[in-house]
């Protein structure tokens, strides 16, 4: 269980983003209401469930927590959500999941700046004081292809 000093932990609202850990870090889903964001949430679980990915497992859906601790961003669920998410058509359903990771990307949905090459800034993003990793999926475009290949492959030298 990871655990904050006191010093170093702010403790934020809850954001309306949901998140997966895949392998050992989280992936924080953002975007506008219909963006798809419980959609990538279970493409990667399925993805880890057929082999495509080492391990995913539901941290939040639709209402996350964020915490900024010793220089990390720890998501967890909303008390009242955890171990919920929606399935398009077959509405709330119940899932295993963790109860905290670690951010390590932010996948943006529906971002007014995606980009076929995107521009350096556009690449990280700050939250609560924390600099990560960022992927900005345009609208209409499919998240999960994007993602796999943002956590298996690595930017080409300049």
């Amino acid at each position: 269980m990871l655990s904050c000093v006191r010093a170093t932990h702010v403790r934020y609202p809850t954001i309306h983003a949901s998140a997966v850990l895949v392998g050992r870090k989280a992936l924080l889903i953002r975007g506008p209401s219909g963006a798809g964001k419980s959609r990538l949430a279970w493409d990667l679980i399925e993805a880890a469930a057929q082999g495509a990915l080492p391990f995913a497992r539901l941290v939040a859906d639709d209402r996350t927590r964020i915490d900024a601790c010793n220089g990390v961003l720890l998501v967890r669920p909303a008390e009242r959500l955890a171990g919920l998410i929606e399935i398009h058509g077959l509405g709330i359903r119940r899932l295993p999941y963790e109860p905290v990771a670690v951010v390590g990307v932010i996948v943006d949905l529906a971002a007014a700046d995606a980009a076929r090459l995107p521009d350096c800034k556009a690449l990280t993003t700050m939250i609560a004081g924390i600099t990560l990793p960022r992927l900005a999926v345009a609208g209409g475009t499919p998240a999960l292809p994007l993602v796999l290949a943002t956590l298996k492959t690595a930017p080409a030298a300049d």
